[in-house]
């Protein structure tokens, strides 16, 4: 199976959860702490690939709750100023295998990349509102 590098805010419910589905599929996990992970803007710009500004953002983010940031107004350079300065605004997981790289845990997109066994994204049980922790994941990982 693949090595999983992946990077997370700690004591995060999901992360847990995500962790031990990556393990259960066999994978190698390689953590990373989100919060303290040395990453320059273009870092961070190559795990959002092809996707708008606005999904580049963690919506539970106390900055994005209050209003004091507002993805929808902010263009590359702002966003990824935004998120380097407040690691709780990137949208988590950041996940990488080989050169591929990844935010947010979608079950589906893993399992057609890295192979995964059965599971739902906190987004999927969002638009349920059947999550039950307040967000941000982590996972903690050796000095770089």
């Amino acid at each position: 199976m693949a090595e999983v590098i992946f990077y997370g805010m700690a004591g995060c419910p999901a992360n847990a959860k995500q962790k031990q589905q990556l393990i259960a599929a066999g994978h190698t996990l390689v953590e990373r702490d989100l919060a303290t992970a040395e990453l320059t803007a273009a870092d961070l710009r190559a795990f959002f690939g092809d996707k708008d500004v606005d999904a580049w953002f963690n919506r539970r983010a106390t900055a994005v709750k209050s209003g004091a940031v507002n993805p929808d107004a902010l263009d590359d350079s702002a966003a990824l100023s935004a998120m380097l300065s407040d690691r709780e605004l990137i949208r988590r997981p950041l996940i990488q295998s080989g050169e591929r790289r990844e935010a947010g845990f979608d079950p589906t997109t893993l399992h057609g990349w890295i192979g995964l066994t059965s599971g739902e994204s906190c987004d999927d049980k969002h638009a349920r509102g059947q999550c039950d922790h307040g967000h941000q994941h982590f996972v903690k990982a050796p000095a770089a």
